[in-house]
């Protein structure tokens, strides 16, 4: 099995959540606890789910984790919305994030089919 450090999804993976930490750093000081938290664990999980599949030793496991790394994109694309609704994010900035979130799920949802026919 590849390393996760190998994989195009957890390096899309880890640049997203760049582009989170960087966009929640606006979000007002009272949702440090709150949304800012939530959306960042969110953005977090999702490479550090891949890498923790990657190296356990069945396929199994690594779709169970993959499985929690595509529920931690939905999250995300919630709150997303909610930071939209809440006008922390721009429109054009919900955009951009909900594509590169897109994209990782494709990927993902890929990734998951090409190990069920291996």
């Amino acid at each position: 099995m590849k390393s996760h450090k190998d994989l195009d999804v957890w390096k899309k993976a880890i640049n997203f959540v760049s582009d989170i930490y960087k966009i929640t750093e606006s979000f007002p000081n009272s949702e440090l606890f709150g949304l800012t938290n939530q959306i960042r664990r969110a953005a977090v999980s999702i490479p550090s789910n891949i890498a923790e599949g990657a190296a356990r030793t069945s396929q199994k496991e690594f779709n169970q984790f993959l499985s929690i790394a595509l529920g931690s994109s939905a999250e995300i694309e919630t709150q997303l919305l909610i930071a939209l609704n809440l006008q922390f994010i721009s429109t054009e900035k919900h955009k951009e994030l909900t594509i590169k979130i897109d994209d990782i799920r494709k990927m993902l949802i890929g990734l998951k089919k090409s190990l069920r026919n291996e």
